[in-house]
């Protein structure tokens, strides 16, 4: 049965426990790679660390290009500090209050240690002013957990300036039909992907246009898709989170289609092609406009490919802190994924 949403789950359950801050996300992609070859794929990798995957169709003259990234928000030390504890600088676009009390890992080049992401005026009963403390890079820190009192031993562990941090992904399913967990952007929509080319091999199934399958890991600083986009290509999709908030159309039942981020508009007949296939297929969603916001597709734009492109992906709640969504979100956009692969042109 296609979509299995339960085996999506598993499969972002496993993506989002291998760490993978942006400019760290190697191992994210060593399980993509490993998956898709045990599939029977030929996996090209590029250069800047990402991996494709081309899908021949019947149509080989014009392409389609997919993508979702793998890579995630996370930190890296900046300084050590004088008392041991690590100064951090962040890797994407956060607030720092998103991750404060988060238990994390320290990835030195030759041992991953865990500690806490704390504010260093935490404690109320010594510091009276903590609640009305800024939570910024000057404030906020990690507390290793080693038994460490200075520079001097934090640097004899071997932790230095420039190591990764990640953040805990606590991921949990709840019986109500709920998906909790940081890094659902985007390790939700890899997964989906995943499960996609997983069946697509099993049933063997044609495509009506040679498709590509490409999962990024510099989407969080902004240029994840934006190379090895292949000339035959005139349709390029980003499958990422739709952003939820106050104003916001999307909802965590739905798929969400973009109409316009902070990018501007995305191709319009294209993205009238997704809300026509919801509408034939009686696929549940919502057209919506993400205020503060970049996808890999428009940076393909920002790079100069001459593409049609559209965003779309599953209602992600509380977007770049602890995320949710539900199983019905993930269903709805496994279903407008499988619709588009299978359609005409837009």
């Amino acid at each position: 049965m296609y979509p299995d949403v339960e085996a999506t789950v598993n499969r972002i359950k496993a993506l989002v426990h291998i760490p993978g801050p942006s400019g760290f996300a190697h191992e994210a992609v060593r399980y993509c790679r490993e998956l898709l070859r045990s599939y029977g794929y030929t996996v090209t990798e590029t250069n800047k660390g990402g991996i494709r995957v081309t899908v021949t169709g019947t149509d080989d003259e014009r392409h389609r290009f997919m993508t979702a990234h793998v890579d995630t928000l996370g930190a890296m030390v900046k300084a050590i500090l004088p008392d041991g504890r690590l100064r951090m600088t962040m890797i994407g676009g956060f607030n720092w209050n998103a991750v404060e009390g988060e238990y994390c890992e320290i990835h030195s080049a030759d041992k991953v240690f865990t500690g806490t992401i704390c504010m260093h005026e935490t404690s109320v009963h010594v510091y009276r002013e903590a609640t009305d403390i800024k939570r910024d890079d000057t404030h906020m820190e990690v507390r290793i957990d080693e038994r460490t009192t200075s520079a001097a031993e934090t640097e004899a562990l071997g932790i230095s300036v420039g190591d990764f941090i990640s953040f805990s992904p606590r991921f949990q399913t709840t019986d109500s039909g709920f998906v909790k967990s940081r890094h659902l952007d985007d390790k939700a929509s890899a997964a989906m992907l995943l499960e996609l080319l997983r069946h697509l091999k099993e049933e063997q199934i044609t495509l009506p246009y040679t498709t590509h399958f490409y999962f990024s890991n510099n989407e969080e600083i902004g240029y994840g898709g934006n190379s090895n986009v292949p000339a035959q290509v005139v349709e390029y999709i980003a499958v990422d989170m739709g952003a939820l908030g106050d104003g916001q159309a999307s909802d965590e039942y739905t798929v969400s289609i973009c109409a316009k981020d902070s990018s501007g508009p995305y191709h319009y007949e294209l993205r009238q092609h997704l809300v026509k296939l919801c509408r034939t297929n009686d696929i549940k969603y919502k057209v919506d406009i993400y205020p503060y916001y970049g996808s890999d597709a428009s940076a393909a734009m920002h790079a100069g490919h001459d593409v049609k492109h559209a965003l779309f992906g599953a209602g992600i709640e509380s977007s770049h802190a602890m995320e949710r969504t539900h199983k019905d979100s993930i269903e709805q956009t496994e279903r407008l994924i499988y619709a588009y692969v299978q359609s005409e042109l837009a």
